[in-house]
């Protein structure tokens, strides 16, 4: 018998990325049920993202929080990247590899996958003067630029992407949660979290339980007054299966 045989799993991630996360939790036994709450649309202005492709190279460092903000960034450039110019700082494993894949070469990547262990990682480096470049989405928790700023570098951040509730996504919703209510939903951004809450409300959630992948997401979960069953370590798609499985 599979660790999670009779199981029904919610995964909320964006319908391009929800494949991983997916395939781990069929393989352990699990229903998985599907319920994209993230969709990906361009930047309200994108000259602005472009402006800041076209001028990459004069950039001390550029940081990407996630993978939305890579594709973006990539698709901006006007030339295939050189590896010349700044460093690239990434936020989680995953975050690196698709970076990597990108043909980015990652300087510096935290072994925490939060945004103030990222902003830790950059050490006794001297950041006096050093431009840096983020590329995030339009509406993101701002840490990583404040602290940075703090440290006396020059951050621009530059909206690449915007979050948007997909079309649809309020009646699947509906069909989802109602009797039999599923077994856990897992959450895996403070984005996703703020959008689950609009299309079903807390009530139906606090009937299920939630399966955040990492303290943030779980701290935008309790912010709604619902409760984390568990929380991923690490800070991973296979760590958020394997927390629901243990």
């Amino acid at each position: 018998m599979k660790k999670l045989d009779g199981l029904r799993v919610v995964v909320t991630r964006a319908a391009h990325q929800a494949d991983e996360l997916a395939s781990i939790l069929e393989e352990r036994g699990a229903e998985v049920l599907l319920l994209p709450v993230i969709g990906i649309a361009p930047p309200a202005d994108p000259r602005a993202l472009e402006l800041a492709a076209e001028q990459a190279h004069q950039y001390d460092w550029i940081v990407f929080t996630s993978a939305n903000a890579i594709h973006a960034f990539i698709g901006a450039l006007p030339l295939k990247w050189s590896g010349i110019g700044p460093r690239i700082a990434t936020v989680g494993s995953a975050t690196r590899a698709i970076a990597e894949r990108a043909g980015l070469q990652v300087s510096l990547t935290p072994e925490r996958y939060v945004a103030e262990a990222l902003v830790e990682s950059f050490g006794s480096e001297d950041l006096a003067g050093r431009r840096i470049l983020i590329p995030s989405a339009a509406v993101t928790r701002d840490v990583v630029a404040p602290a940075l700023r703090a440290r006396g570098a020059i951050v621009e951040v530059v909206e690449a992407y915007r979050n948007v509730i997909p079309d649809g996504a309020g009646a699947r919703a509906a069909e989802i949660f109602r009797e039999p209510f599923p077994d856990w939903v897992t959450v895996a951004s403070t984005s996703a979290v703020e959008n689950l809450v609009r299309l079903t409300g807390t009530q139906n959630l606090a009937r299920v339980k939630i399966a955040s992948i990492g303290p943030v997401t779980s701290s935008a979960v309790r912010a709604h007054g619902l409760n984390v069953a568990e929380e991923a370590v690490p800070h991973t798609m296979l760590g958020l299966a394997e927390s629901i499985a243990n």
